[in-house]
């Protein structure tokens, strides 16, 4: 494999970063689970092309414009459907990312289904480097605010986070707008890297590419989603030799990482020496527990 091959993988790594950090604020973080950030990816993704190509704007204010406006769509998004519980509110984001999809589909200004060509190649390594290590840092200061310890209040007991006067509502909506946000700047930057934008690039599949990769690198944990986000992205790709086989192989190795690890590789925690050191004896523990339950 060439530098040019590498590089590539560890940009989409990084886009895919980007979007998995939005959505482990929401999910991971608040406790609402999402099936619906493609759709906000790709209403990131198209404003930021507008932007870039039919106004003749810079590319990074371009991302900054994609990231608000899809921060706009999921406040409209939030008023209707933050007041469902459970699986309601699933559903209603998986609806929104596929009726975002299908409009885009019919939008003969944007290329419609045959998709949009001829978007100038302005994402690179560093500035994926620059936007993510910006995003991070963003998310844990957030996180460790008085703001992101009332989102994890609200993920562990919504009703007494209620009771105590905390604004469900509000951090809701807080949560989701951020999340959107960050998937409306990867949506850009995937755009700009491609050169090359088509509604079905934004499928139900890449939500739930999104969701497996929080799940997989760990509720709660940033430092998961990172991890998360760097296998998953390279895994297919390391696969490639197995050529039609690789997926089934890529959903088998993510099958058996999340049977031996079901809270993920983090499991909650963040990076630290303790940290890893704790993981990996919960992980001999739980075979030994297994082999002497065989006995």
């Amino acid at each position: 494999m060439d530098w040019f091959y590498i590089q590539g993988i560890l940009i989409l790594a990084g886009i895919n970063l980007l979007a998995v950090l939005g959505l482990s604020l929401l999910t991971g973080f608040t406790g609402l689970f999402s099936f619906g950030h493609a759709g906000f990816m790709a209403i990131g993704a198209y404003t930021t092309a507008i932007m870039s190509v039919k106004l003749h704007l810079p590319f990074i204010p371009s991302l900054m414009i994609g990231g608000l406006i899809a921060a706009l769509v999921s406040l409209l998004i939030g008023k209707l459907t933050l007041n469902l519980k459970g699986d309601y509110f699933c559903i209603a984001t998986l609806g929104l990312g596929e009726a975002i999809r299908l409009i885009l589909d019919n939008v003969q200004y944007l290329g419609g289904a045959r998709g949009w060509p001829g978007i100038p190649l302005k994402t690179t390594l560093l500035n994926v480097v620059i936007i993510d290590i910006i995003g991070i840092i963003i998310l844990v200061n957030l996180i460790r605010s008085k703001h992101g310890r009332n989102m994890i209040a609200i993920r562990e007991e919504e009703m007494a986070s209620q009771i105590i006067g905390i604004n469900v509502f509000r951090y809701k909506m807080i949560s989701l707008m951020i999340s959107a946000i960050y998937a409306g700047v990867a949506g850009g930057m995937l755009g700009h890297y491609l050169g090359f934008l088509q509604p079905k690039m934004f499928q139900i599949v890449k939500s739930t590419e999104l969701t497996i990769i929080v799940i997989f690198g760990g509720l709660g944990s940033i430092s998961g989603s990172v991890l998360g986000a760097l296998v998953l992205t390279s895994l297919p790709e390391m696969l490639r030799t197995f050529a039609q086989w690789r997926l089934v192989v890529y959903g088998i190795a993510v099958i058996f990482i999340m049977i031996s690890r079901p809270q993920g590789l983090m499991g909650g925690h963040e990076f630290s020496f303790h940290a890893v050191k704790k993981i990996i004896s919960s992980m001999f523990y739980r075979k030994k527990q297994r082999g002497l339950g065989g006995r």
